[in-house]
């Protein structure tokens, strides 16, 4: 780290602590600079996990530890700052995403903002352990976090991946296929008690087996689609398994499916037994006199992929939709692979069972 100073009439220098030596060069006609070197102590700012997996509604921790080499014989004046920048972001042509501070602490005090507050603190617990802990972890928490320690004028960070475990699921409006632009897709999955997912996200359930030919948006305004077998129709066989891309559509104007993201809920997804059959308004009637609601869409993948749900009788979801979930495949269930079947969107006086939640 350097410190200059400028003078158009003679040559001095600048008293800074820790500084051990001072050069200046000085050229006729040019204004003279002072090059001011720190005293060799180097600030170190590290940590041991660049991947932090967590659950909805847990607690996690964001590891960060710094140190000095070699260590100062007097205690220094340090201050943290933990930085987001969330997994949502929507792509841009700006070189550098705004960052959203999350916490800053120097010493015994310290401040929390936004949607941290009150949820956020620094572990402590050792010297130099800055790690963050962020209670009551939320959907929206994913993304990836700078830990910045600043001492006088040098700085260093290190940032640190949160992602959730939790399962895609591709979504379409009740309308049919392709009715939804980047706003309404972001809304469906809200309203189904997820989020849209991100490239990594779409990526991993890829891996996991995900292979759907409809294409649908990502929450960085992207459109694209999962295929692991090809075939005519979804890319040709030719192509390679992966992600199809269409790359940034417009937001408002294009519209396609959504790809939704849910994780683990606190409370439980089941079956409602109920003598006879139900249309949508008797099912909803029957889950809230049992002390519960109709469930969501993704809280039933969220159950099915994280909880074990199984059960081969299909039942109203709170969109309108008919699914059930089947992690054991078996016959007179559907396709030989797991999955929650769908029946799309039936007339609601239709009768099928329900599944609530609780």
């Amino acid at each position: 780290s350097w410190v200059y100073s400028v003078s158009f009439k003679h040559l001095y220098q600048i008293e800074i602590p820790s500084v051990t030596s001072v050069f200046s060069v000085q050229y006729p006609y040019l204004p003279v600079v002072d090059c001011i070197y720190f005293n060799g102590i180097r600030l170190h700012v590290e940590s041991h996990q660049h991947l932090v997996s967590a659950t909805r509604g847990s607690s996690v921790t964001l590891p960060c530890h710094y140190r000095y080499e070699p260590e100062p014989t007097e205690p220094r004046r340090t201050r943290v700052k933990w930085s987001w920048l969330p997994a949502n972001t929507i792509t841009s042509n700006e070189a550098f995403p705004l960052e959203t501070e999350v916490m800053v602490a120097m010493g015994n005090r310290h401040r929390s903002y936004g949607s941290f507050r009150g949820r956020v603190r620094l572990r402590r617990s050792a010297p130099g352990d800055m790690s963050l802990v962020i209670n009551e972890l939320q959907l929206n928490d994913t993304g990836r976090y700078r830990c910045e320690v600043i001492d006088g004028l040098e700085d260093e960070s290190v940032t640190v991946e949160l992602e959730m475990r939790g399962v895609v699921f591709p979504y379409n409006s009740p309308k049919g296929r392709y009715h939804l632009n980047f706003f309404g897709a972001r809304q469906v999955c809200l309203d189904q008690d997820a989020t849209l997912a991100t490239l990594e996200q779409l990526l991993t359930a890829w891996e996991d087996g995900l292979d759907w030919c409809n294409a649908g948006w990502l929450a960085d305004g992207t459109v694209q689609y999962p295929i692991t077998v090809p075939r005519h129709g979804c890319g040709g066989r030719s192509l390679a398994p992966g992600l199809r891309s269409y790359g940034q559509k417009h937001r408002l104007l294009h519209r396609y499916d959504a790809f939704c993201f849910s994780a683990a809920i606190k409370g439980d997804v089941y079956y409602l037994s109920y003598p006879g059959m139900l249309n949508f308004t008797e099912a909803a009637q029957v889950c809230a006199t049992d002390g519960g609601q109709v469930a969501k869409v993704g809280q039933l993948y969220a159950a099915w992929q994280l909880k074990g749900l199984d059960r081969c009788d299909a039942g109203w979801l709170a969109d309108g939709s008919v699914r059930y979930p089947i992690r054991k495949p078996r016959a007179n269930c559907g396709p030989k692979q797991p999955g929650v079947r769908s029946f799309g969107f039936p007339a609601p006086h239709r009768k099928f069972g329900v599944y609530c939640y609780k």
